[in-house]
């Protein structure tokens, strides 16, 4: 069972302001607490990465409203990953082959994204006002704890992000990251995190 939390009006204009001028944001997610940026702007992306002190090697997750939003943002969507994104009640984030339309710093090394479709009412609010991906990345520092609601998320972190969802709020009744898997050029299957 996932908790939901809709924006009032204010936070989403608050939001998206912040996403179109570049910004971070701290955000509750499906899975995790997160830290997003709009996943089309690169400098934008390289704010998350300083953040989490990361190595942009490790590419980001994005996430989607829906699979039209999806097709946009990758070269093919094989039909067993339709197939898995209707049948899968847990969140499910699937690695694609070939990215488009997206900067360099958001994908892995070979050019393949992570994308999420989140049943989620915050996460489906903002990006459908939006009307691009999201990243979503775990709200800590690279190795740190990950957090599953808005008290588990370090003041560092909140401090450092431009805009907070500013309501404690469990993201899950069961939390844990969401279940990877990679779908290659021909079309196998590879389970990376259950």
């Amino acid at each position: 069972m996932i908790a939901e939390f809709m924006l009032n009006e204010l936070q989403l204009k608050e939001v998206l302001e912040v996403l179109r001028s570049g910004g971070t944001i701290l955000y509750p997610t499906d899975t995790i607490w997160g830290i997003g940026c709009d996943a089309t702007n690169p400098r934008a992306v390289e704010k998350v990465y300083r953040i989490k002190e990361r190595l942009s090697e490790k590419s980001l997750i994005i996430l989607v409203n829906d699979l039209d939003m999806l097709k946009d943002y990758v070269e093919v969507v094989p039909e067993v990953a339709m197939e898995l994104i209707a049948s899968m009640s847990d969140p499910l984030t699937i690695i694609y082959p070939k990215a488009k339309k997206l900067p360099k710093n958001v994908t892995a090394t070979d050019g393949s994204i992570g994308i999420r479709i989140p049943r989620h009412d915050f996460c489906q609010q903002m990006i459908s006002a939006f009307g691009k991906p999201v990243s979503s990345t775990s709200a800590n520092i690279s190795g740190a704890p990950i957090p599953f609601s808005l008290r588990g998320v370090s003041d560092e972190i909140k401090s450092a992000v431009d805009y907070v969802a500013d309501v404690e709020h469990q993201t899950s009744t069961r939390p844990t990251p969401s279940t990877i898997i990679k779908i290659d050029s021909q079309g196998e299957i590879h389970i990376l995190r259950n």
